[in-house]
């Protein structure tokens, strides 16, 4: 999805893939392993800039790369707190901004205190490498958490947040500090996987304000360069707290591809290329984007697809070359239009083709 906007700005892409057949492979690539301190260090002597569409890149690697002269964005300092839970809530809880009531956790007496002041349920969290529901479990009892603590990982508790939704503000930041701001959005999760996009946000308002207020602050206290996402929770007496972060184009901007002046793919390009960043006016009053997970049990996503856009012509469908897999996000539509309802009904009977 970076591709089209590469070629509008006059941008070469060069992607280090992790097979021959990875979904990236469209684009100009060679394969290797991205925690390969050599594998990257060679590919990086081709290109200019560095970014990522995920933050499992370790550490050492990033540094390595910064120590051998290669732009990373974003750079190492910025992307621990996107790669580790326990960095990531302490860094946060210095800047004063909200988060859920949060400990270290080391042992079961950590957590069964954890538990006995905080009502006897908690969400346990993985502090590294856990996305989309995976390395998080909420829990009611100490004895639940024995196996993770039987593999020594650092571990994270937080509070069972009583929120009545969940919320995403992005911002972009290019190296200059220059940010630009996206709406915020409504998300839909089931299963700990994102489901649904409204963009922007029904009844913003004073809380669209504030979740531009913190997600501006993190990118900048951080260094931040490129796309960040701001996972959020809002609560019943209108307070937000941040759940996560993401710093690279999120499934919670996939609606700006059609639905914004400017896409979070090209923003995202513009930030890292040190470019000045685009407008982030909306295009229509509502874009709704729903996830096609998992895919048809038949595999055949042709005619699926071809369903999708003779029911809904309207309806944007984006599929991304991975093969169906129950779970799996393989791609998602995106429906715009002036009342919300009826984009809501689009974007979901398009998706529904591919069940």
């Amino acid at each position: 999805m970076l591709l089209p906007p590469a070629v509008k700005l006059g941008l070469a892409i060069e992607v280090l893939a992790e097979s021959a057949d990875a979904s990236a492979s469209i684009a100009p690539h060679r394969v290797g392993d991205y925690r390969d301190v050599g594998a990257v260090l060679d590919f990086a002597r081709g290109v200019d800039v560095v970014t990522f569409d995920h933050e499992h890149v370790p550490q050492a690697v990033l540094r390595e790369l910064v120590a051998a002269g290669v732009a990373v964005r974003p750079g190492p300092d910025a992307l621990r707190y996107a790669q580790d839970k326990l960095e990531m809530r302490g860094r946060l809880a210095e800047l004063g901004l909200p988060v859920p009531d949060w400990a270290r956790i080391g042992s079961k007496s950590d957590l069964r205190a954890f538990l006995g002041s905080h009502g006897g349920v908690a969400v346990l969290k993985t502090a590294r490498g856990g996305y989309d529901g995976k390395g998080v479990r909420v829990v009611r009892s100490a004895d639940e958490a024995d196996d993770w603590l039987a593999g020594d990982v650092p571990l994270l508790v937080e509070e069972a947040v009583a929120f009545t939704r969940e919320l995403a503000q992005q911002v972009a930041r290019r190296p200059s500090g220059e940010l630009a701001v996206y709406p915020l959005v409504e998300s839909v999760q089931r299963d700990g996987v994102c489901a649904e996009v409204i963009a922007p946000a029904p009844s913003g308002g004073r809380v669209a304000q504030e979740a531009a207020r913190i997600a501006t602050t993190i990118a900048t206290e951080l260094g931040v360069v490129g796309m960040l996402a701001v996972e959020l929770f809002e609560t019943e007496d209108e307070r937000i707290l941040v759940n996560e972060l993401a710093m690279r184009p999120h499934n919670s901007g996939h609606w700006s591809i059609e639905g914004a002046v400017t896409s979070q793919f090209e923003q995202h390009l513009r930030a890292v290329a040190d470019l000045p960043l685009g407008a982030t006016d909306v295009r229509d009053d509502w874009t709704v984007m729903v996830n096609v997970l998992g895919g048809p049990a038949d595999g055949s996503l042709d005619r699926a697809r071809e369903a999708a856009l003779a029911a809904q012509p309207g309806v944007a469908v984006h599929l991304y070359g991975k093969a169906p897999r129950p779970g799996r996000k393989i791609g998602h539509v995106t429906a715009g239009g002036v009342d919300l309802d009826d984009v809501v009904y689009r974007a979901r009977a398009a998706a529904a083709a591919f069940d």
